[in-house]
């Protein structure tokens, strides 16, 4: 790629002093770092005005565009008032109203709201609320943790070892504890003429089977519900969501809801197990939760799950803290993105989107080297044959020659738009990646 003098000093000086994250650096000695200068709606814009349409929502934040006026105006608002106060004694309205507003959008299931940075940070809070819990309980024994297959839940120490993606897990083993991982109803691991129901019916059954010989010794359950993001887009049915419901009830086994990225409408409901009518013991946000403007994460969960920790001994709260917890202005993004999904009716809109953007990507879907194409919500992806070895980074690469932003898991390609994305931008999306899927397979 050609870059002005403006871009490749800019560039330059990003690659010397800052370490980019999931990155092996030494990468970009040959692939161009982008500098980018402005963002508006679905489109990105680097230093000399080159734009690229983020596929991807900025890593899957970005709901409603970039420099979305209301947000912004919120933003702008809250700065003339509180920008930040501790949490620890203190409060403020924006954290008040967002933690009202949040567990009404649970029907009032989860009624109290911890407050956290990132998505790994809500997980962390999340297994250490879990674990505090029994402990409180007069069940200390119950220590372990059981996740999917696959399953992906953040890189700090606590969130990796209930992950299961060997890139991530394996170089920090020694610093983990050990977890339970249980198959992943995945529908493209169904046996032939077995239908995604039926897989999740078995896997379900395999939990059942580890519930049955270590419930005595097991915490929680963590699942991300429907989607499950970073293990390439592995998509399954409702009934395994049901299942698994019950069957943490009946074994007395908490149900944490990673909704980090499926949550915030994103799989077609609200919070994605709202599609299997269940809901969780714990349920944790991020990203889409300020629209993508601010960090901010939160875990939600049950007045039974709080009323274990109140008490009149100290060590039997929640001895937990982030400095930034519930920060006055990622609380107001949060509020103007719930504020837009009610104005705009976005979950209702979205299904019409859903529906014209299955229809831009039919060619896609038609192609010889294309399997496994599949769409839950705004959420599509597909797997390239014979891609090879390096294709994440060879469609990458012919995806900003094309004015794309796309950033493929190995060889499964998503797109995960913002919920703003026009006909005319679905159909460039659907057409410039046929193009360089052609040029790179």
């Amino acid at each position: 790629m050609q870059t002005s003098t403006r871009n490749t000093l800019l560039l330059e000086r990003s690659r010397t002093a800052v370490w980019h994250p999931c990155t092996q650096m030494k990468q970009h000695e040959t692939l161009p770092i982008i500098p980018i200068a402005r963002a508006q709606g679905c489109w990105l814009y680097d230093c000399d005005g080159k734009r690229y349409l983020d596929a991807v929502s900025s890593w899957w934040v970005n709901l409603f565009g970039h420099a979305e006026p209301r947000i912004n105006a919120a933003l702008i608002d809250q700065l003339q008032k509180l920008e930040h106060v501790m949490l620890a004694g203190f409060t403020h309205e924006p954290v008040v109203e967002l933690s009202e507003r949040l567990s009404a959008l649970t029907g009032g299931a989860l009624g109290h709201c911890f407050y956290g940075s990132d998505g790994a940070s809500a997980v962390e809070i999340a297994l250490k609320m879990s674990f505090h819990y029994w402990r409180n309980g007069g069940q200390p024994q119950k220590t372990e943790f059981i996740s999917l297959a696959g399953s992906y839940h953040g890189e700090t120490l606590g969130a990796l070892s209930v992950t299961d993606v060997r890139l991530f897990k394996d170089t920090y083993a020694p610093l983990l504890r050990s977890s339970v991982q249980v198959p992943s109803p995945d529908w493209r691991l169904a046996a032939p003429g077995v239908s995604p129901r039926e897989h999740a019916i078995a896997c379900a059954a395999a939990l059942e089977l580890h519930l049955e010989q270590h419930h005595a010794q097991t915490a929680a359950l963590i699942i991300e519900p429907l989607v499950q993001g970073a293990s390439g887009m592995a998509m399954h049915d409702t009934e395994y969501l049901r299942r698994a419901r019950a069957l943490c009830d009946r074994y007395g086994v908490h149900l944490i809801a990673d909704e980090i990225m499926t949550g915030f409408g994103r799989t077609g409901s609200f919070f994605a197990h709202e599609q299997a009518a269940i809901s969780p013991d714990f349920l944790c946000l991020s990203k889409g939760i300020t629209g993508g403007y601010l960090p901010l994460s939160a875990v939600l969960t049950r007045d039974s799950i709080y009323s274990a920790f109140y008490d009149d001994a100290v060590t039997r709260g929640f001895l937990h803290s982030h400095s930034y917890t519930g920060n006055a202005l990622a609380c107001r993004a949060a509020l103007a993105t719930l504020d837009i999904f009610e104005q705009d009716r976005v979950i209702e809109r979205n299904r019409a989107r859903a529906q014209r953007m299955t229809t831009a990507t039919q060619a896609l879907a038609a192609h010889p080297r294309v399997r496994d194409f599949r769409s839950t919500g705004m959420i599509w992806a597909f797997e390239v044959d014979c891609a090879g070895d390096g294709y994440s980074r060879r469609l990458f690469e012919a995806g900003l020659v094309r004015e794309l932003l796309l950033r493929p898991i190995g060889n499964t390609v998503y797109f995960m738009p913002p919920y703003v994305i026009s006909d005319a931008e679905m159909d460039l999306l659907a057409e410039r990646t046929l193009d360089a899927l052609e040029h790179t397979a």
